[in-house]
């Protein structure tokens, strides 16, 4: 059985004073330790402290992004070697703002993929729509392009490690704009299916499959409630400890 994951994506807020009191109220809203997978993805400049803080209570923290080459002339990168060097062992890869606002591609993503897969750090790859694309019904010919190929650029695509999937169809992405469950569960079955066709049955049903846009509190058990739904990549609810908090008490 596939553990639930709530990832918090905090994009670029917080600071490093903030991070004390955000761990410490979510840990008591909380209550008992989750017994789904909690991360947060954090800003560069938060990473070390979060990680000290965030470790001893058993939530993991990820990098929002990382630069697929190991060293070089890449002014304002981040290689997956200085993320382990701090302790972290996960990151988001190509996040729709990131292909919209720093030109991001499919090979690109599908790069840093294969570094991270070779360097022991979980990928939490992003894939999803825009409303034009959805409203031309080209919703799964555009999801199954950018997830063909990250698995076609993976060394060996039968074994696909500690890759996680997040599903975020862009027009749902901070518009307040949720997919409904039933439209939510139809694409990340796809995506298994399509998976199945490349990888594997067995890969396949090993694969944890976000879905991130505009989840919050009042639709998460609902999303959760769908058999190929195995959590969330939440935004703007994670930066609220009393939200994210009941988000994972529902994942358990």
């Amino acid at each position: 059985m596939r553990k639930k994951l709530l990832a918090g994506n905090w994009k670029m807020n917080k600071t490093s004073g903030e991070l004390a009191p955000f761990f410490d109220a979510f840990a008591k809203e909380l209550g008992a330790a989750p017994k789904c997978d909690v991360l947060f993805a954090a800003p560069f400049t938060l990473l070390q402290k979060a990680q000290e803080l965030a470790k001893p209570r058993g939530y993991l923290i990820a990098a929002q992004n990382v630069h697929a080459e190991a060293s070089g002339a890449f002014t304002g990168e981040v290689s997956l070697a200085m993320l382990q060097d701090v302790g972290i062992a996960a990151s988001l890869v190509g996040h729709s703002e990131r292909r919209q606002y720093f030109n991001e591609t499919d090979a690109t993503v599908a790069k840093k993929t294969k570094a991270a897969q070779a360097a022991g750090v979980m990928p939490i790859v992003c894939i999803g729509e825009t409303l034009a694309e959805r409203e031309a019904h080209r919703t799964e010919a555009v999801v199954g392009a950018q997830l063909d190929a990250v698995l076609e650029g993976l060394g060996n695509p039968k074994d696909l490690g500690n890759l996680v999937i997040a599903y975020e169809p862009v027009w749902a992405i901070g518009t307040g704009r949720s997919a409904t469950s039933a439209q939510a569960q139809e694409v990340h079955a796809f995506i298994r299916k399509r998976v199945v066709a490349v990888c594997g049955a067995d890969a396949a049903a090993k694969l944890r499959i976000l879905y991130g846009g505009s989840a919050n509190p009042a639709n998460i058990v609902e999303l959760l409630g769908q058999k190929d739904i195995d959590g969330g990549l939440v935004g703007g609810a994670s930066l609220k400890p009393t939200d994210f908090a009941a988000m994972v008490r529902a994942a358990t």
